[in-house]
């Protein structure tokens, strides 16, 4: 993979180029791309169908599988054209696509764009009663025999064929986009900060997505971004595309085998019905330490307000925008290779995958971890992107990023409005800060990188945002 690219559009001129760059040891380069002639901006939208069949695996196949559908599950994007070789941008209704899974999809998109891969990105919204693909996890599940798959090959291969489809016709029915709008807006009593530490400066408990502990409820907020904002592309004084970035892991309730797009996705369900001419998607910011515990008892009754709160945040946000010329567009890349945390034992945790006798969601798990660690072996790195207009700053980040890194990214350009959307690349699960880690916890646990991801990635943020 290219580590770094650059192509950047005016109204005069048009050029393609990288910028090379390097994390310590952790980052490689590549050469720049040859000029690219001029061109005018356009944009195609697509979206498909990704909703797994009755039976499939949920979560990593450590919940209830599919039962019944409550609501489908969407993949949604954009392909942007005049800027170099078209960007491909999509968000996807599942848990995760991690290592090889990621790259496929890109690939697929890139194949269906007639764009290379380092300038493609995908999210997912991190809903739990969705898949959690990690083909490499695959292998290692298949060998015992007795373990459900993260994600069914047949399936995920046609959603892979749906994607280079939809990215194709989008490049075939693009319109012009000439303005850009931002918007934002404080969202109510949704987020707060999973990690509650106590006097010892650990993490005393985990408020999760839900929870019914008095405790949990009283507790402050604690660090959150409690603003969504919005990206707005226009055609003229049209609205034909609506991008909400939001921090939050996105779950009311799951494990029942009622597959959901959840509250988030169901707030973006409705900005579509009220604007069905524009496309809306929705992308998880870096949510990894955020959660709805404080204010989620997690009873049915609280989706649906759950999604209001999220769609209130949506329309006000929409209240704010005020279309601007685009008159300079870049799109950037850093490629990151993080060391594998040196708690991931690859010979212990194959024992326990291989223990006939543990649970499915303790044989299941590790053999992330491992995934993790054998892709790093083959030094198959990261990819970190943004895409700047004009002052809009909208940076690609990977897996369950914690809440620092968006604040950081805001802090590090205050003259831009930045937005952050995590969730791409799921490979090292939770990245939490370099201090996270012996404050233990859940997180840190779970976390397949060293704490050196915190420069690591704090780095390559930095280096997207002084590429504009």
């Amino acid at each position: 993979m290219p580590n770094s690219s650059n192509g950047s559009f005016n109204r005069r001129t048009m050029i393609a180029g990288t910028a090379a760059g390097s994390i310590a040891a952790s980052v490689a380069s590549a050469a720049a791309p040859a000029p690219e002639k001029e061109g005018k901006l356009s944009i195609g939208l697509f979206r498909f169908d990704v909703t797994p069949p009755t039976g499939h695996p949920l979560c990593g196949g450590w919940i209830k599988p599919v039962e019944a559908v409550d609501d489908p599950l969407e993949a949604i994007g954009y392909v942007l054209q005049g800027c170099g070789k078209p960007i491909v941008v999509c968000v996807v209704d599942w848990t995760g696509l991690l290592n090889s899974a990621h790259i496929k999809w890109r690939q697929a998109l890139a194949d269906g764009a007639g764009t290379t891969i380092d300038r493609v990105t995908v999210h997912c919204v991190h809903q739990h009663n969705a898949p959690f693909a990690c083909l490499d996890a695959n292998e290692i599940l298949t060998a015992q025999g007795d373990l459900p798959l993260t994600v069914e090959p047949a399936f995920f291969d046609n959603c892979l064929k749906s994607a280079k489809s939809a990215a194709q016709q989008a490049l075939e029915s693009t319109v012009p986009v000439t303005h850009v709008a931002t918007g934002q807006a404080e969202v109510e009593k949704v987020a707060g900060n999973r990690r509650l530490i106590g006097l010892d400066g650990k993490v005393r408990s985990q408020r999760g997505s839900s929870s019914k502990s008095p405790a949990h409820q009283i507790y402050p907020e604690g660090l959150i971004d409690p603003m969504l904002k919005q990206v707005a592309f226009y055609n003229g004084d049209k609205k034909v595309a609506a991008c909400y970035y939001y921090a939050c892991h996105p779950m009311s309730y799951y494990g029942d085998g009622r597959v959901s797009s959840d509250f988030c996705g169901l707030a973006r369900k409705q900005m579509q019905i009220a604007e069905p001419d524009c496309t809306h998607m929705y992308f998880n910011g870096c949510g990894g330490n955020i959660g709805a515990g404080k204010y989620n008892d997690g009873s049915k009754e609280m989706r649906p307000i759950l999604m209001n709160r999220i769609l209130t945040g949506m329309q006000k946000s929409s209240e704010a925008l005020e279309p601007k010329e685009i008159t300079s567009v870049s799109w950037v890349t850093k490629d990151i290779l993080p060391p594998v945390n040196p708690s991931v034992d690859e010979d212990k945790l194959m024992q326990q995958i291989s223990d006939h006798g543990e649970r499915v969601v303790n044989r299941n798990r590790p053999s992330y971890a491992v995934a993790w660690s054998r892709r790093i072996k083959k030094k198959i790195p990261v990819t970190l992107s943004g895409l700047h207009l004009n002052n809009v700053s909208l940076i690609h980040l990977p897996s369950e990023s914690f809440i620092e890194y968006q604040l950081r990214a805001q802090a590090e350009a205050p003259d831009r409005f930045v937005a952050c959307a995590a969730y791409g690349d799921g490979g090292p699960w939770y990245i939490p800060t370099a201090d996270a880690f012996p404050q233990g916890g859940y997180a840190a646990s779970v976390a397949w990188c060293a704490p050196a991801i915190d420069p690591i990635l704090s780095t390559g943020i930095k280096d997207l945002l002084t590429k504009v």
